[in-house]
């Protein structure tokens, strides 16, 4: 995303480094709804913080030395299941058989 590395599920934005010019250094930007940003704000924000840039998009800045594996491992996961939800749904895979012609 914007020359930075990012992760994406089916083309939807998952995770990346914070490029913009008012993020921190080390800041990743994870996708997550904005309910879920203002309670992980809130609970501890010295990990967490927002930025008036990234304000309108459904995502949090995450102080990437201060974060430890787990809390990012659960964050990752939310992400994963904002992504999923906001996809089309996907019709089923039917496996192709070939049909047998009826015999004369």
């Amino acid at each position: 995303m914007y020359g930075a590395p990012a992760l994406k599920v089916r083309g939807k934005l998952l995770a990346c480094m914070a490029s913009h010019k008012s993020a921190e250094p080390n800041s990743l930007v994870v996708r997550i709804d904005l309910d879920d940003r203002d309670a992980l704000i809130a609970d501890d924000p010295r990990i967490y913080y927002i930025k008036p840039h990234y304000e309108g998009y459904p995502s949090v800045l995450v102080r990437l030395p201060l974060i430890d594996r787990e809390a990012l491992q659960d964050l990752l996961h939310s992400a994963w299941r904002t992504v999923m939800a906001s996809l089309p749904k996907r019709r089923p895979r039917t496996s192709h058989v070939p049909r047998r012609r009826p015999r004369s």
